[in-house]
């Protein structure tokens, strides 16, 4: 770490401590040349990758939309918004354990499905008539069936 103060290469450490909760890490360093003490954070990069749309443009991931694509869906359902956000977490995490620098957008999409099909069936199928382009009134109706065909999961599993 350079000074601030004279630009030195050579610091040291001489206080660490946790901040933030433990998201951060306060150090107190010193300058070995000018003997000035000075105070930095040290904060985990957790790096999304990016999304790879269907029309092959790429674009960084974007949280804001995630929550809204389930707001949308979850609107006037009876879901408490710490399975929402429990939900998005999930996602972000699993995205980021992929290790890879760009997903497709179907993988976001199929992430997101999954969890509102634990977390509300109607709100499922909501999602899914727009995310798979429903064009009639029998694929709404074979997502309903599939649905009745597969064992309900507990509530708060996500």
């Amino acid at each position: 770490m350079h000074c601030p103060f004279c630009a030195a290469d050579d610091t040291k450490v001489i206080d660490s401590r946790l901040v933030a909760g433990g998201d951060q890490i306060r150090r107190r360093r010193e300058c070995l040349s000018c003997h000035e003490r000075f105070t930095t954070y040290e904060v985990a990069e957790l790096v999304m990758p990016r999304v790879i749309k269907h029309n092959g443009n790429r674009e960084p991931f974007d949280e804001a939309k995630l929550r809204v694509g389930f707001q949308r869906s979850l609107e006037k359902r009876p879901v408490p918004v710490e399975e929402v956000e429990a939900a998005i977490n999930h996602i972000k995490h699993a995205l980021r354990a992929t290790g890879e620098r760009e997903v497709g957008s179907r993988v976001v999409g199929e992430l997101v499905m999954e969890h509102l099909k634990q977390l509300d069936q109607v709100a499922y199928v909501r999602f899914a008539s727009v995310y798979r382009k429903f064009q009639d009134i029998a694929e709404f109706r074979d997502a309903i069936e599939l649905l009745e065909s597969e064992p309900r999961p507990e509530r708060g599993s996500a």
